[in-house]
């Protein structure tokens, strides 16, 4: 709700300074094209978008998820040791990480919610720290394949949209270490 007055005054402000300057044709002008370009951007998106949202059901109905969550076990099983026990939170979470890690927020966000659920189950209205974990784990997400961004790259009309990973990579790894870390540290100082 907060952004939708953050963008009403921003338009009422161009406005009034489109008004007071004689430059509202400029102002129209390029509202318009910023409508176009958003328009182009979303439809260029979609593609890449429902492809790997495919293969994320693919991978789902083939049961390569639920291989992937005995890969996932030993490491989650480490971060989240009550969650792991429960098959339904394990596949849940396994689901979210397989997705993130092919950059995929939009198809992770059913399983982070559907593990959140059922790990919010334990705790009595407030978020204990394995809860914490893995909203660390699904915000920072380590990204194999930066699937949107490259998306959104290669729709801006980048030539080679994924030259991008190994800083994708690295920025990745390091932010979920530190979100753990911070977790982790954080965890304490509570207590």
């Amino acid at each position: 709700m907060a952004m939708a007055w953050v963008w009403t005054i921003l338009v009422g402000i161009s406005v009034v300074f489109g008004l007071l300057h004689g430059t509202m044709p400029a102002v129209s002008r390029a509202a318009m094209e910023g409508a176009a370009a958003a328009v182009e951007l979303a439809v260029g998106m979609a593609g890449a978008l429902c492809l790997w949202s495919g293969v994320m059901e693919l991978m789902t109905r083939c049961g390569l998820a639920s291989k992937l969550a005995r890969l996932f076990h030993p490491l989650l099983r480490l971060l989240l040791p009550r969650a792991s026990r429960d098959a339904e939170t394990l596949s849940a979470v396994s689901a979210n990480l397989s997705a993130n890690l092919l950059g995929l927020g939009n198809a992770a966000t059913p399983p982070g919610i559907r593990a959140a659920r059922a790990m919010a189950r334990r705790c009595d209205g407030v978020a204990d720290d394995e809860l914490c974990r893995l909203v660390v784990l699904n915000t920072a997400s380590i990204q194999l394949l930066p699937t949107t961004v490259a998306s959104l790259r290669s729709a801006c009309g980048c030539a080679a949209p994924f030259d991008i990973l190994p800083a994708v990579w690295l920025s990745s790894v390091l932010s979920v270490g530190a979100g753990l870390l911070a977790a982790r540290l954080l965890s304490r100082v509570w207590r």
